[in-house]
């Protein structure tokens, strides 16, 4: 008990002065004694987490020291990038970086600067397990209770954090999501574990679904997201053709305030798809996605399908990637053309081009009566941007103004079209565009353009009027779009 004691006691020390010399809160770390006291507690899990495998004091309380490091140099090198410290949200992600490592800058598991700082820990560690004896008692029945009791515990705790009456405690110590003054207030741990349980107690008032605006709704609802979108001139980069369409030939159009830089994508697809700010959403505002899973009777899917709209998800990726076949399949959308439908399309670097996506976007109205709703997601300008990416272009920035080029065709190409189908039938169209978040890139740093992106609203098949622009933020374009979707007139919604 006593090695225990003191490796415990300098593990959390060496902790502390971590977190208070090198740690990622933007101001001083606090140190008042209620703060102190949930700082040591985050540490002290941590170590019984790894103490449970081991029940060697000294390499559980190294274990614990590391592990803190490796979160405090995660998250200031995640905050460099997206602006944020690391989230309790980020590891239900982990899953993803294995299946798809091209979308993140961490290196593949056979790199040498993962695989061999990997080998090494190995290494030491069973070397450390045969230096170090374990403390566990001789005798069998209490060696048995140790090796069940301490497991037991820890889960019973993961259990018991969610309900009452421990859940209840922690909403005193975590009441709201303010991440920055958790993070300077408890430390990186403690909030990362506190933010996890208030998560996981759910308890956001969902509201009701919306009474649509009186009136026809248009026949046909188009939404893209657009991958990192912005203006390339606000990047110093050429001028895009598209942009003038956004501000000769759109209803309305302008700068869309977005819930994320760099990543995230689910925020803004959830605002828009939803309607919903993301401070109604508590502690599910980090990952939508995680939080309801897509069961939201605001959603513009659901809303349409019940005015007898035919309801398309279109995004020529996989359909794991944030678990969006069943999010979109729950948010209210019949069919999905996903990743599968996409093996022969052409590629523009390692994902489908935008071109061939906006041709089989027009391709999929075309073959569908009114009413439709669809919702696209592009992916060819999903980052990072690095080399080898695309041949003879290796700087990031020309990467994604190769791509962003190639996403602007697609905006004239549908601008075309759909005008086109319009007038070919007599209907009314509304084709909706927006950027998900601004790219991670060196010249866009976090709380670029006080993170906004483009959007506009391009109305076909009625009197053209003079554009307005409008900044405004992804949930009020979500629930602007639902005046498309007004109620149908009889003869629409039979689908005639």
């Amino acid at each position: 008990m006593t090695t225990f004691l003191i490796a415990t006691g300098l593990a959390l020390a060496a902790c502390l002065a971590l977190e208070v010399f090198a740690g990622d809160s933007i101001a001083r770390a606090s140190l008042a004694p209620r703060d102190l006291g949930l700082r040591l507690l985050g540490y002290l899990l941590i170590l019984l987490f790894w103490f449970e495998f081991s029940w060697r004091p000294w390499l559980a309380g190294l274990t614990c020291v590391i592990t803190v490091a490796i979160l405090i140099v995660v998250s200031r090198a995640k905050r460099s990038v997206i602006g944020e410290p690391l989230l309790f949200s980020d590891f239900a992600l982990l899953p993803q970086v294995p299946r798809h490592p091209q979308l993140y800058y961490i290196p593949p598991l056979w790199d040498p600067r993962i695989s061999v700082p990997v080998l090494l820990t190995l290494a030491v560690t069973a070397l450390w397990y045969w230096i170090e004896p374990s403390v566990l008692p001789v005798a069998t029945l209490p060696r048995v209770l140790c090796l069940l009791g301490l497991p037991l515990a820890l889960w019973l705790l993961v259990r018991a954090a969610p309900r009452p009456p421990l859940a209840r405690l922690i909403a005193r110590w975590f009441p709201e999501p303010d991440l920055e003054a958790d993070v300077t207030r408890v430390g990186l741990p403690a909030s990362l574990l506190g933010y996890t349980a208030r998560a996981m107690a759910g308890g956001v008032p969902v509201p009701a679904a919306p009474a649509l605006p009186e009136g026809p709704g248009d026949d046909v609802v188009v939404v893209i997201q657009l991958e990192s979108f912005v203006d390339p001139e606000r990047l110093g980069g050429p001028k895009l053709p598209a942009m003038d369409l956004f501000r000769t030939r759109a209803a309305q159009y302008g700068r869309l305030r977005v819930p994320a830089h760099g990543a995230y994508t689910m925020r803004s697809e959830h605002a828009v798809l939803t309607g919903r700010p993301s401070e109604s959403l508590g502690f599910g505002r980090f990952d939508p996605y995680t939080s309801r899973s897509g069961d939201e009777p605001t959603s513009l899917a659901r809303l349409a399908g019940g005015q007898g709209y035919g309801t398309l998800f279109l995004h020529p990726f996989h359909r794991d990637f944030f678990r969006r076949a069943r999010v979109m399949e729950a948010f209210g959308f019949a069919d999905l053309v996903m990743g599968e439908a996409f093996a022969e399309a052409p590629r523009v670097g390692p994902y489908v081009g935008d071109v061939a996506l906006g041709a089989r976007l027009l391709a999929e109205v075309r073959a569908r009566r009114a009413p439709l709703f669809l919702f696209c997601v592009t992916m060819e300008n999903h980052g990072p941007w690095k080399p080898g990416r695309l041949p003879g272009i290796d700087d990031p920035q020309a990467q994604y103004l190769h791509h962003v080029a190639h996403t602007g065709q697609m905006v004239e190409d549908l601008v075309a079209g759909l005008d086109a189908i319009a007038r070919e039938r007599g209907q009314t169209i509304t084709l909706c565009v927006f950027g998900d978040h601004a790219p991670s890139l060196p010249s866009c740093k976090p709380g670029f353009g006080g993170r906004t992106t483009e959007y506009a609203l391009f109305r076909f098949g009625r009197p053209h009027e003079a554009p307005q622009r409008a900044d405004i933020a992804a949930d009020e374009l979500g629930r602007a779009l639902r005046a498309s979707l007004a109620t149908a007139p009889a003869d629409i919604a039979a689908g005639t």
